[in-house]
């Protein structure tokens, strides 16, 4: 907003024209106060008069010079704010120059590092190994970057730690020998494929943006190497290439596929015609008449659980290895062949054979009418019941009870030979794992399965893996449950005292 001055004018810079005493009147007027008394005051009247008029000019004169003051300042403020949008554009112009700098060095970068990263590739593809395409930046010895791709072709770059895969690589090759396989994973490469062909529905996993899933053999071979070998997850991470962290979930994940898939078809009670072979093979090779499978209960030796610590004292391995032992118990029915029908995994060690068998659901069966003229044999530490046939246990034995004994023997050595070898087998079993308590029992399930898969294809173990396994079984108590049993024991064994000791293709009467 402009304002202008106001000029004040005197008479004598009026111009002396014809107007001239008209003008010259109109100013009289005006210092005469227009008042037409043009008689002239008093000294003090004029005074007065003179001093009025000086005051209202006075005022004029003030109310001016603010108008002036108020136009000066708003004239520097509007002044001020056109200065500050100046300077804020000029920042914000330095801004944007200064992060287009910035951006422009990070592509830089990104792209030498992608050149980089291409030539490496090009030269492991060139030399034809896996360990070449890991390319280590300077100041960081154990990370590299990886690029993995996606099923849309898209990739992104994800830094991962420096891993060989060298061993598994060899041993995943077409040409590498069976011999030295078997070694490894305790099968051959036949069973192995039909493992995994098995159990690829339930382990495939699919690719992602950040890195392609591990494949379905390598999730397998994981699993079966940690529970043949029983090492430690640090040396299968050094054998696989992969993180611990990722073993230790692998192994968890094929083991609870094997319990899901594979158990329902390679663990199974026998049928109707399978229990009549089953029955023969146990007679022609004792005498003993309807036995279906020998029974036995081995322990597996774990770390001290944080609860009910007493539940699982074993105190049998304590004596043996003078230090505090603990254990969880397996407690299995296998056939003429060594191959598991039925189990009973994960109670405490603390428990006995007999107590074990008792809250087995194959007891339940049992007492429901389920095993019809079928018996199983086990030895000294189960009770003597109707569909339980054990080995006499007190002294001074006849020569009948004595014969008895001896083929019982024989059959209870079946199961006790099992049990070495699924032992042998899986290594896992023969010490103290890092699996949890609650995730031990699938562990175990897993290893009996892959022991029967290992068994119906005649996988024949290397005799430098045979374990010996020791008797852990208490007599219990109250050993006879039934005298009916106890009768049915008596007349077998007096039948194979007539029979001759050897019982081997001999008849004789029905025990059940």
């Amino acid at each position: 907003m402009e304002i202008g001055s106001f000029t004040f004018l005197s008479p004598e810079d009026f111009s002396f024209n014809n107007n001239y005493n008209s003008d010259f009147s109109w100013f009289l007027d005006m210092e005469t106060g227009f008042n037409g008394n043009t008689k002239k005051r008093g000294r003090k009247d004029f005074e007065e008069s003179l001093v009025s008029e000086k005051s209202g000019f006075g005022d004029i004169l003030s109310s001016i010079l603010m108008l002036d003051e108020e136009a000066k300042q708003e004239q520097e403020q509007y002044q001020w704010v056109t200065n500050s949008d100046q300077d804020r554009a000029f920042f914000q112009a330095n801004y944007k120059g200064n992060v287009q700098e910035i951006n422009g060095y990070f592509e830089n970068q990104f792209s030498e590092m992608n050149q980089l990263d291409n030539s490496s590739n090009k030269r492991a593809r060139k030399s034809g190994s896996p360990a070449a395409a890991a390319t280590v930046l300077a100041g960081s010895d154990n990370v590299v970057p990886s690029q993995s791709g996606c099923g849309s072709g898209q990739q992104r770059r994800l830094w991962v730690k420096d891993r060989s895969k060298d061993w598994w690589t060899k041993c995943n090759h077409p040409d590498f020998p069976d011999e030295e396989f078997k070694r490894a994973f305790r099968m051959s490469k036949a069973t192995f494929n039909m493992v995994c062909e098995e159990l690829e529905p339930a382990v495939m996993k699919k690719n992602t943006m950040l890195r392609d899933a591990i494949p379905v053999r390598q999730r397998v071979a994981v699993c079966i190497w940690r529970l043949a070998t029983g090492e430690p997850l640090r040396m299968v991470s050094k054998r696989f290439g992969l993180g611990i962290s990722t073993c230790h979930k692998l192994v968890l994940e094929v083991c609870a596929a094997i319990k899901t898939v594979l158990m329902p078809k390679f663990v199974q009670w026998p049928d109707e015609s399978k229990m009549k072979s089953i029955k023969q093979a146990f007679e022609s090779a004792t005498g003993i008449p309807n036995v279906g499978g020998s029974m036995y209960t081995t322990h597996v030796p774990i770390i001290a659980p944080k609860v009910s610590v007493a539940a699982y004292f074993n105190k049998k391995h304590t004596e043996r290895n003078q230090k505090n032992s603990y254990s969880i118990t397996l407690q299995g029915v296998v056939d003429q062949t060594g191959a598991f029908t039925d189990l009973c995994i994960g109670w405490p060690g603390s428990m006995s054979d007999d107590q074990i068998l008792e809250k087995s659901a194959f007891h339940q069966r049992a007492t429901r009418g389920h095993l019809k003229d079928v018996c199983v044999v086990g030895n000294k530490g189960y009770p003597l019941m109707d569909w339980v046939l054990v080995p006499y246990s007190h002294q001074n034995l006849t020569w009948a009870q004595h014969a008895f004994n001896e083929k019982i023997g024989e059959i209870e050595k079946v199961a006790k030979e099992a049990f070495a070898r699924l032992k042998g087998r899986w290594s896992c079993l023969q010490k103290r794992t890092e699996v949890k308590l609650q995730e031990l029992p699938i562990v175990l399930g897993a290893c009996c399965v892959l022991h029967n898969i290992c068994e119906m294809r005649n996988e024949v173990m290397d005799p430098e893996l045979k374990f010996e396994l020791f008797d852990d079984e208490v007599i219990p108590d109250n050993h006879i449950r039934s005298m009916a049993s106890a009768q049915a024991r008596d007349h077998t064994a007096h039948n194979l005292l007539h029979h001759g000791l050897g019982g081997r293709g001999t008849s004789s009467t029905a025990f059940l």
